[in-house]
């Protein structure tokens, strides 16, 4: 008999609150994993569709289950699955919009190249926070289509390249310094100066205010005689200055984007960047099973912003999400434990 599986969903477009109810139990079709979620993150796109529904995502079906971050115990395991087995603990992307794909529930389907073994004194807690910021930091990072870099390694070494990522104190922009810094890249980034430490220690090798009137000329005068290996814009209304530095920097001319990129200046690309893209490409396993694993167990990567747990149980998934939306809380991420 399969086991009982509940989720908290969204019943229809802007409904508020979830509601908790008995879901199917999921199986593992090919390439997959079911995972017995222990923890589970909240993050900016689960109140963005809570709050805009089809203005937002105008596919979405309803009841619609969401949350993209988990960290659990495999269950099961399909066909053509050899990087994880029953049994194993894991973090994971749940990267569909597919009910039986949504975090916010007891047992979730994720695609195995998306998935990474935890060390044993890892905490689901801390494990939660990853997969969708790595993910995203990923994409606009490595993929061919957007700043191509080098692949991060445990033992990088410096390649005499400087990086610009926006925001280094978010989710995205956490785990972009340690990627970028891991594929052997000067990291400059900006943030708010209570945030400058909490960068540096992650990697950035410089940290510029954010809300400096002369950041762009302090940008601009920093990347003097430095080779520019191109810009995360990750805070919404900085890609115009991220746009000017890279243009005017030496070096590549193209901005990964978390925001639809408009008025690019000429000689400059810039793309937006979808957080689960890498799960089509070599990216996703890249992370996942080659570089994730050993850095987790190895102590060279940190799993941040640090977790804030919200609460147990589905029906303290709601009161994260208001609690996101509100905007009380600064590098820290809200996780529900299950």
């Amino acid at each position: 008999m399969a086991p009982i599986n509940k989720a908290a969903s969204l019943p229809s477009a802007r409904a508020h609150p979830l509601t908790i109810e008995t879901t199917e139990y999921p199986t593992a079709g090919n390439g997959e994993v079911v995972v017995k979620v222990a923890a589970t993150a909240v993050n900016p796109m689960d109140w963005y569709i809570q709050i805009m529904g089809e203005k937002l995502f105008s596919w979405l079906k309803y009841p619609y289950i969401g949350g993209s971050d988990v960290a659990g115990t495999v269950t099961e395991v399909g066909p053509n699955v050899n990087n994880v087995k029953v049994g194993d603990r894991v973090l994971g992307l749940a990267a569909g919009f597919a009910p039986r794909a949504g975090g916010f529930q007891n047992y979730v389907v994720l695609e195995a190249g998306i998935v990474a073994p935890i060390p044993a004194d890892l905490d689901f807690t801390e494990a939660s926070v990853i997969p969708l910021g790595i993910s995203t930091a990923a994409c606009g990072l490595y993929q061919k289509n957007f700043l191509a870099l080098d692949y991060p390694s445990v033992t990088p070494k410096p390649n005499g390249k400087t990086i610009l990522i926006w925001a280094g104190s978010s989710s995205v922009g956490t785990n972009a310094i340690q990627l970028a810094a891991a594929s052997g890249y000067e990291v400059f980034t900006t943030a708010s100066s209570k945030n400058f430490d909490y960068c540096k220690s992650i990697g950035a090798s410089r940290v510029f205010d954010y809300h400096s009137e002369t950041i762009t000329q302090d940008l601009l005068e920093a990347f003097k005689g430095k080779q520019c290996a191109g810009g995360y814009a990750i805070q919404l209304g900085s890609e115009k200055i991220v746009f000017e530095v890279v243009a005017k920097s030496q070096g590549a001319k193209f901005v990964a984007c978390a925001m639809q990129p408009n008025d690019v200046p000429e000689g400059i690309s810039a793309k937006m960047v979808f957080g689960s893209t890498l799960k089509d490409n070599e990216v996703g396993p890249i992370i996942f099973q080659q570089y994730l694993p050993a850095a987790l167990a190895q102590k060279k990567w940190q799993p941040l912003p640090k977790p804030l747990v919200a609460g147990h149980g589905l029906e303290k998934v709601q009161d994260a999400i208001d609690k996101g939306k509100s905007g009380e809380v600064s590098a820290q991420k809200l996780v529900i434990t299950l």
